[in-house]
């Protein structure tokens, strides 16, 4: 008993440093991610939250620029939430198909418009659990509409940018998305949240590239222990 109680207390020891290690490099991590990224927000357009949460049921598999180029012709022709509940199924298939996934996608926001209508007096919900309660709506997509349109930290978005560049600066050591978010909303204080999302997907598109990094340009060189492990991408 002796000696397991003294294995278990080392392993604490050295799970707690290291969560330490990783916490006190957050300032500078932001820091620098801000001053490289000062102008980073949500690459969607929309112009209120029933545009937001239909958006961002619309980027799942699918880029933002391509749902910057359909949201246009879908938000003049449904303007309301009455309007997407009432959508002919076929015309809105036909206005999103562009996107991948659109029976799916019009199905889940053409039943989205009708619970709003119905059980949220045709308000987008402004809280987690009554968001999730949404067809089409996880909590990725929770976390976005949160954030971008009513300015709430719940979580952290976890796309596949943030899922990598994480992982490579040591932020986390998991690749499933909930633990990720865990991770980051431990060592991140909870005003910066949705903010750093934004901000390692600019660093991800930017230069943080999958598969291959385009280490020398990055501005984040100095604390990112990937980019020590491997020296020959950072050769000018």
């Amino acid at each position: 008993m002796k000696k397991i109680s003294v294995k278990n207390k080392t392993s604490k020891t050295k799970g707690s440093q290291k969560n330490g290690k990783t916490a006190s490099r957050v300032p500078s991590l932001l820091g620098a991610l801000k001053k490289a990224y000062p102008g980073a927000h949500c690459a969607l357009n929309f112009n209120n939250p029933l545009q937001m949460l239909f958006a961002t049921i619309l980027s799942a598999q699918c880029t933002d620029k391509r749902v910057n180029l359909v949201t246009p012709v879908l938000f003049s022709r449904y303007r309301t939430v009455e309007d997407f509940a009432d959508a002919d199924p076929e015309e809105l298939m036909s206005i999103i198909k562009s996107t991948g996934f659109y029976r799916n996608k019009a199905k889940n926001i053409k039943a989205a418009a009708q619970l709003i209508e119905s059980q949220f007096k045709g308000q987008v919900p402004s809280t987690m659990d009554d968001l999730l309660t949404l067809p089409g709506v996880a909590r990725k997509t929770a976390n976005v509409v949160l954030y971008n349109a009513f300015g709430k930290n719940e979580g952290i978005t976890v796309d596949t940018h943030v899922l990598r560049v994480s992982a490579r600066l040591g932020l986390t050591r998991s690749d499933k998305p909930a633990i990720v978010e865990k991770d980051l909303m431990k060592i991140l204080p909870r005003h910066e949240w949705g903010q750093f999302s934004h901000l390692l997907i600019e660093l991800g598109r930017d230069v943080c590239k999958a598969p291959r990094p385009y280490c020398k340009k990055c501005r984040l060189r100095p604390f990112c222990p990937w980019n020590k492990r491997h020296p020959e991408l950072s050769k000018d």
